[in-house]
């Protein structure tokens, strides 16, 4: 089985965020619960109305093939995709096909073909019971991006991978939310296997609609294939669904090719020459620093661990505290990864037991790391101040004055609690003295306990050992 190549292309369609539909004035609101409030005569097909073209979908089009490095066309239309079902009123979607808005690309290692724009179909339910089908057209023309990879990934894991560099980049790009829970990111896969470079039958798997969906559907249908070779069965060129309970692709129909859809240019939408629109004039100009920037950024410049990085650059509100607490910490490195651990160890830890994510003043929490290093607080004491500062706010210095959490460097003072730690844990003691160095530890831990985490941990253990000489 292991002679087999698998080989994986991917089509991706992403509802965009823009205020209305692709091709008319309605709401574009995919969470309205109630069926057809945003409606007009013309996401419903009435005979007689025409469309326009949603400005703002191109440009998002038009950052995402920047961002990837694609070719953006001077030339480009939209076609009729010709194919009759009931959540498509018009009897075609409006598509592109010949010329898509950006050609070419690479994100995350993997070779992009295109990226084009059409409208999203209406919604079909139905009420098996009543023996009834229903369909909503809020859903109908709203903007879809939908991109195209070459054919030249292997396993489901880097197709995996792939999806969630492309989400990060939607949400940098302020160009959808593309969250695949709701549909608004939805991913299938072409599959075939071969024995040679020629590529075998391939089979789409739809509506992939998680990232572990991605990666368990495809290795699951490389695997039937093979089988189905093994045996002397043909492969056939079909569409599959992904069952999650019995985590098993399953048949839906036959595939259909490109020329049965009837390809033609749409008579009622201009052709746009994008060169000339003003409003996309120097389009990489607009874009943020992009989710590979930043990890490289984090890496390279403050030697942060590939994963720690990963942790900011997932998550908008994290990245920007960071960013802002780094020129409060003037970038040194030390500092800051210093305030990386608090951040991915205690910040996270309050949130993941709260459920929400709480952050500290960005000054406020470069204040105290600042105190951390310097040694006029402990490690326990950070952190309880720490927790304060997240749940209360205020000034380190202020909370560390009040709870008595500054750290205490006098010998003499920090003495009397070793002693005392002595006498309450004499056996320990004793291990200590007859060589049991964990037992050390322990002193240490009992001694910051009495202290409140105040005593300097480096001179509580100069202070038990010399007794013991």
């Amino acid at each position: 089985m292991s002679d087999y190549k698998p080989t994986i292309g991917l089509e991706v369609h992403v509802e965009l965020l823009t205020k209305t539909k692709m091709f008319c004035r309605c709401k574009n609101d995919p969470n309205e619960k109630s069926p057809n409030m945003n409606i007009c005569p013309i996401c419903t097909a009435q005979p007689g109305t025409l469309p326009m073209i949603n400005k703002e979908a191109v440009r998002h089009i038009l950052r995402v093939g920047s961002a990837v490095g694609g070719t953006i066309a001077d030339f480009t239309e939209f076609d009729r995709k010709n194919y009759f079902y009931p959540d498509i009123p018009k009897g075609y979607q409006i598509s592109q096909y010949k010329y898509p808005l950006i050609s070419g690309g690479v994100l995350n290692g993997v070779d992009i073909t295109r990226i084009h724009l059409e409208e999203d179909t209406a919604k079909s339910s139905h009420d098996d019971g009543a023996g009834e089908s229903y369909v909503d057209f809020n859903r109908s023309s709203l903007p879809l991006m939908e991109l195209v990879t070459e054919p030249v990934i292997h396993d489901g894991v880097t197709a995996s991978a792939f999806a969630k560099e492309l989400q990060l980049l939607l949400r940098y790009l302020g160009a959808s939310e593309a969250n695949m829970e709701k549909g608004q990111m939805r991913i299938e896969a072409n599959i075939s296997v071969s024995k040679d470079e020629k590529l075998g039958t391939k089979v789409e798997v739809k509506n992939l609609n998680s990232f572990r969906s991605v990666e368990r559907a495809i290795e699951d249908e490389i695997k039937r294939q093979i089988e189905a070779l093994e045996k002397g069965e043909s492969i056939v060129q079909e569409t599959r669904g992904w069952d999650e309970n019995k985590q098993k692709t399953f048949s839906q129909r036959l595939k259909e090719s490109s020329h049965d859809y009837r390809y033609f240019p749409d008579p009622d939408l201009p052709k746009l020459f994008i060169s000339e629109i003003k409003d996309f004039e120097n389009i990489g100009a607009t874009l943020p620093e992009l989710p590979w920037q930043k990890r490289k950024r984090y890496t390279e410049k403050f030697g942060l661990k590939l994963e720690d990085a990963e942790v900011f650059v997932a998550d908008h509100q994290l990245a920007d505290f960071f960013d802002e607490l780094s020129e409060n910490l003037n970038e040194d490195a030390k500092l800051i990864l210093t305030a990386t651990n608090y951040i991915t160890s205690d910040i996270l830890g309050l949130a993941s037991a709260s459920g929400e994510l709480k952050l500290p003043v960005a000054k406020a929490f470069a204040d105290l790391i600042k105190m951390t290093v310097a040694g006029e607080v402990s490690s326990r004491g950070a952190k309880d101040i720490l927790t304060i500062l997240i749940k209360e706010g205020g000034e380190p210095k202020d909370i560390a004055e009040k709870k008595g959490l500054f750290q205490v460097h006098d010998e003499s003072a920090i003495m009397m609690i070793v002693e005392k730690v002595i006498v309450d844990n004499q056996s320990v003691f004793e291990e200590y003295k007859g060589g049991k160095e964990k037992s050390l530890m322990f002193l240490i831990g009992q001694a910051m306990k009495e202290s409140k985490g105040s005593a300097n941990p480096e001179v509580l253990k100069k202070l038990f050992e010399e007794k013991i000489r």
